[in-house]
């Protein structure tokens, strides 16, 4: 991304609902007036404007998933899934909305007789960040796009929202922004509470334009590590969440090998070439006892297009350089139809990895993994002892007792955001309890998920009432 860029002055121009461009300066101060009009609205009218707009893209479903197909090359049944969750989604948060579970209340009544000293009534709770900058994702065109996870859950906080859409899937963009905003205006929600801008200058002014008060970014590391920093530089720095690069460690125990080969290999198989691995859970590093019988079990693999030429000419390019790289070697190589990548899986050795970690940490994004043979724990434990962040971190044991799978569980608790057992990375449902995120370069804010109903906590902030009389307290804090 160019480092020439100017700071935002109403000179970018983008083109919010696919129609005429408009100054940014114009988008971003009704981002600001809809984020007023919000700030103190109930949760329950959130919970019916998320809704609308989920009833929208459910009905507008036959005309937005050819447009998807065409743009992104995925297939009917994926797009469909994903426009399933990207509801779901929104609806689930409209769910916790309704019932409280997303509120985040202390309450500390006066207490002459607190061994600090008397203390005041104090009452705690969340408000609004206020307009939101959402970056879109490539690979998800729905459910990490404009109203994916990201925006489902500022909109959900009571924030407004402006995204940037991702150029590989512009015409949907902006159809999918045109069936959300007619929801939300049609749902009584303040005008302009969700907006599209394009352009990669639009974004980057956006960053560090005063009235955006927090990021959401999905994509690669490179480009999330320059709007962090943009973010920061500013004269009021704002909080950037970013979702970036994952290899996502296996690690086959011994006796999980002898035990499940079949299953293991086919479930590898599988959740390597879900989605052509364009998937920031896809497995791209395993840790084998043997790879020769590990190579020789697995399943025939294929692929399908890439999303689009730039992410295709990016996978061949760092899939040679890896592939480069002093004692690693090709050990298998699928050939692609025609606009179809070849599924390549390369091979190496933990000591290899302990000389040079960055062949663990290094995202290929496409189909193909580094399959990484070693011959003790202790070799893996050298081979992860430099490495820092990852989404996931995966271990296929024997069954629940074996000790070199509890040992490995205990150390991705240290580089991981989310520990599995016996599955596969790929699939992040929308729930309570899910976590996607970790150390970097996994994200930018490891504390925090960008999936999940947890996720409203980045766009909101704590704020503490003393000693307020109770009229004038937010309605949350009100007791009978």
């Amino acid at each position: 991304m160019s480092t020439d860029l100017h700071h935002s002055s109403g000179l970018s121009t983008t083109r919010p609902s696919g129609s005429t461009e408009l100054p940014l300066d114009t988008v971003l101060e009704r981002a600001r007036a809809a984020a007023d009009a919000a700030r103190t609205v109930a949760p329950a009218d959130l919970a019916r404007w998320l809704t609308a707009v989920a009833d929208a893209l459910d009905s507008a479903s036959d005309s937005l998933v050819p447009v998807a197909r065409r743009e992104s090359h995925l297939p009917d049944g994926r797009l469909l899934g994903e426009l399933r969750r990207t509801t779901f989604q929104l609806r689930l948060f409209a769910e916790r909305l309704t019932t409280g579970a997303l509120h985040d209340i202390h309450v500390d009544h006066a207490d002459p007789d607190w061994p600090m000293g008397p203390r005041p009534d104090i009452r705690r709770t969340t408000v609004p960040l206020g307009p939101v900058l959402v970056f879109a994702a490539s690979n998800f065109p729905f459910a990490f796009s404009v109203v994916g996870g990201d925006t489902a859950s500022a909109l959900a906080a009571g924030c407004s929202v402006v995204v940037k859409a991702h150029p590989g899937h512009p015409e949907l963009s902006r159809l999918t922004a045109i069936a959300a905003q007619a929801a939300l205006d049609r749902a009584g929600a303040p005008a302009h509470l969700l907006q599209l801008v394009e352009g990669e200058q639009a974004g980057v002014d956006a960053v560090r334009d005063h009235r955006i008060k927090a990021v959401g970014f999905t994509g690669s590391t490179a480009g999330g590590r320059y709007l962090f920093d943009q973010a920061a530089a500013r004269p009021d720095p704002i909080p950037f969440y970013g979702e970036l690069g994952s290899t996502n460690p296996v690690v086959v125990t011994p006796a999980g090998w002898a035990r499940r080969a079949k299953e293991i290999a086919a479930g590898f198989a599988e959740s390597m070439s879900l989605g052509v691995g364009q998937f920031c859970t896809q497995p791209g590093v395993v840790f084998v006892p043997d790879a020769d019988s590990f190579l020789a079990e697995l399943p025939p693999m294929s692929a399908g297009p890439m999303l689009n030429e730039r992410i295709s000419s990016g996978y061949v390019r760092t899939l040679a350089d890896l592939a480069a790289r002093n004692r690693v070697e090709i050990a298998l190589r699928t050939p692609g139809g025609e606009g179809q990548p070849d599924v390549v899986l390369l091979r190496t050795t933990a000591d290899a990895v302990r000389s040079d970690p960055s062949l663990i940490t290094t995202e290929v994004f496409g189909p193909a993994s580094l399959i990484v043979s070693y011959r003790s724990p202790e070799e893996i434990e050298a081979a992860l002892a430099s490495f820092e962040g990852t989404l996931t971190g995966t271990i296929q044991a024997a069954d629940d007792q074996d000790p070199v799978g509890l040992r490995i569980l205990n150390l991705f608790t240290r580089h991981a955001g989310r520990v599995i057992w016996n599955q596969w990375p790929t699939g992040v449902t929308v729930s309570d309890a899910q976590q996607h995120g970790g150390p970097w370069p996994a994200s930018t804010a490891p504390t925090t998920t960008s999936v999940g109903t947890a996720a409203i906590r980045r766009f909101r902030r704590p704020v503490a009432f003393q000693n307020v009389p109770k009229a004038a307290l937010p309605s949350e804090l009100r007791e009978a």
